[in-house]
């Protein structure tokens, strides 16, 4: 029985389970393809690792218990995690998608699902009455990031849920950016949660996984069905690195917010910034709801440069030391990037510039390191930026980069 009077981080500790077998602190890594069975369908829960792996298991239970959910379900990277929910919804059935979307959904909704007749509309959700005149009876689903990827708008879960539940529809929320350390969706109303865990939840830079956390328990065994059926399931190893991230999720969110709250403010009032993107700051047009909801604002921040231009970004991106230039983000490791080359490069560009995706928009992931030095770091990219001096990018084809930009993150 859970104690709870435990707080949060206690709780997740002691979820992980000692194994019964030799007393071993750290869960084994079941590297094995089958299982012997003790007659014909009859063995000790175990028959194939597709379907089912002690390793995978486990981290799919600590999951679901950090998401306050029924059922985890583990997932070879976020994108295949998004498939599955999607799976749920036939031919004929619409989708009501926040905006500002993560550039692999956008594509995977776009260029796979559309063909198949499963239709998208996306509104700016932080404005409900937006959701509620979007839905009709062919919505099946309605799909949230909030925070958003890269804008970080802020959408009120409990009240679209209300919408969801008076349309019977599903309510999925992406909660990648927030984490279970900061935000329970479940508990505010949604059916499901998906993770990239590759981000936080992994924290070290080190796997690509995925991961949907259902509230209701048959919900949970339909998409179990289709991890199952469509094997798109996360290994063992990589749910052993995943188990070991999570246990250092609670503290490590906690610096990443007090890390990325310094960065906002100090952005906040730099000359050459034109606007801020982080619910921590008192202006975000959703602080007060990021407050209701989450116990902290995350460790992403985003800015747009008063120079608007593609060069601008590119020059800056390029100049950042500690702030390393790469896809994802939720490591230990500051990061850098350009989402109109990077992340939300498959997004069309009159769509991106629409929902916010400046030329010049830079978003930053903000690490462990100590915050004076990523400061420094940044007041020397605006100084170079300011001279018209930059580190030029890699010179490569446009081919090439097109190709990479368009199947990243």
């Amino acid at each position: 029985m859970e104690d709870n009077t435990m707080s949060n981080a206690t709780q997740l500790l002691h979820s992980i389970p000692v194994d019964p077998l030799t007393g071993a602190i750290s869960v084994p890594i079941y590297q094995t393809s089958t299982f012997v069975q003790e007659a014909p369908g009859v063995n000790k829960g175990y028959d194939y690792a597709r379907s089912n792996n002690p390793t995978r298991a486990t981290v799919e239970d600590i999951i679901a218990k950090l998401e306050k959910g029924s059922t985890g379900i583990a997932f070879s990277s976020g994108l295949a995690a998004i498939d599955a929910v999607i799976k749920l919804l036939k031919t004929g059935d619409e989708i009501v998608a926040v905006d500002d979307i993560y550039g692999g959904a956008f594509r995977l909704f776009a260029q796979v699902y559309e063909k198949f007749g499963i239709t998208v509309k996306y509104v700016d959700t932080t404005n409900n009455e937006n959701v509620f005149n979007a839905v009709n009876a062919q919505t099946k689903l309605i799909w949230l990031e909030t925070p958003t990827n890269p804008t970080l708008k802020i959408s009120d879960i409990a009240a679209i849920a209300k919408i969801a539940k008076a349309n019977n529809c599903l309510l999925c929320v992406d909660n990648t950016f927030a984490s279970p350390a900061l935000q329970n969706p479940l508990v505010l109303g949604a059916d499901l949660v998906v993770h990239s865990a590759t981000k936080y939840l992994g924290g070290h830079s080190d796997l690509i996984a995925g991961i949907v956390v259902t509230k209701d328990a048959a919900l949970g065994a339909k998409v179990k069905f289709l991890q199952n059926a469509c094997g798109a399931i996360l290994s063992p190893f990589d749910s052993w690195l995943l188990i070991r991230g999570i246990e250092t999720l609670h503290l490590r969110v906690k610096q990443h917010c007090i890390n990325a709250q310094v960065i906002a403010e100090y952005l906040q009032n730099h000359p050459l910034v034109d606007k801020v993107h982080y619910p921590g700051l008192p202006s975000h047009p959703n602080h007060e709801i990021a407050k209701k909801q989450s116990k902290g604002f995350g460790g992403i921040v985003s800015f747009s440069l008063k120079e608007d231009t593609e060069a601008a970004a590119v020059s800056f991106v390029t100049s950042t030391k500690y702030f390393l230039l790469a896809e994802s983000l939720g490591g230990i490791k500051s990061l850098v990037s350009h989402p109109a080359n990077m992340t939300h490069k498959s997004i069309p560009a009159a769509t991106r510039r629409l929902n916010g995706v400046k030329d010049s928009l830079i978003r930053l992931s903000v690490g462990l390191e100590e915050v004076e030095d990523l400061v420094s770091d940044l007041e020397q990219a605006f100084e170079k930026l300011k001279s018209g001096i930059a580190l030029q990018p890699l010179t490569v084809s446009k081919e090439r980069s097109t190709t990479v930009c368009s199947t990243s993150e």
